[in-house]
């Protein structure tokens, strides 16, 4: 991230599978910036509900569905798919029959969910204080 009047960061991108390391200066502010989609998938509502499940361990599809509440089963799919794609979580399909498939977060996806997980325990720290303003507001402006 660059502030105005800084130098921008650069920020030694790992060997991901490719011969090519390279620096690359990432700013999630810029419009193609790529990390753009990677914050995306990581603070939209079931991406960051489906990390922070699991943070708790390792998940069947399933067993997942049912912790993380209320999300589907293709919205479900989809999160694990974008967020496997950003090296986040790892797929492991078992040989066995019926097959089975566990999820679970790799050493970045653990350390997103744990940032991620801090925000969450902020947020649900301090609901009374955001219901209280939600209240204070719906009354000045009316309950739209």
């Amino acid at each position: 991230m660059t502030q105005q009047g800084s130098s921008q960061q650069v920020t030694q991108v790992p060997d991901v599978g490719t011969d090519l390391a390279t620096d690359v200066a990432f700013d999630v502010f810029a419009r193609t910036c790529p990390s753009r989609d990677t914050l995306k998938h990581v603070t939209d509502r079931w991406g960051s509900l489906t990390l922070g499940a699991l943070h708790d361990g390792t998940f069947r599809f399933n067993e997942l569905r049912r912790r993380v509440d209320g999300v589907s089963e293709k919205m479900l799919s989809q999160t694990l798919h974008a967020l496997e794609r950003d090296g986040l979580v790892r797929r492991e399909a078992q040989p066995t029959n019926p097959p089975r498939v566990d999820y679970e977060l790799t050493p970045l996806g653990r350390e997103v969910a744990e940032r991620l997980l801090g925000l969450i325990d902020l947020v649900e720290s301090r609901m009374p204080a955001v219901l209280a303003a939600r209240e204070r507001y719906d009354t000045a402006h009316g309950d739209d």
